[in-house]
């Protein structure tokens, strides 16, 4: 059986700093669990050099960059989408 996914209007606009949830910094000794997430963009300081912008979704915390929309699904939820992506899969509705 096949389906098809109903046409469903979404909110979305372009990352810009600000729309982030929090700010994640790669680290490279595994030992510590390779990622960590920095929920208050306050941290941001000259020690954390590789911060990178992020947002919690319901699959968990996704890189956002720049360019990347910011798409507010049915329910509120919040996930970053890639600018080919989304051009893609979406239209402006009437």
């Amino acid at each position: 059986m096949k389906y098809r996914k109903k046409p469903v209007e979404v909110d979305a606009e372009i990352y810009r700093e600000g729309m982030e949830d929090g700010w994640y910094v790669l680290e490279t000794d595994v030992r510590c669990g390779g990622v960590y997430y920095l929920h208050n963009s306050a941290i941001k300081t000259d020690i954390h050099q590789k911060l990178h912008p992020a947002i919690k979704t319901l699959e968990g915390w996704l890189k956002i960059s720049e360019g990347d929309y910011i798409i507010t699904g049915i329910k509120g939820e919040r996930y970053p989408c890639k600018p080919d992506i989304f051009n893609e899969s979406y239209e402006v509705a009437e």
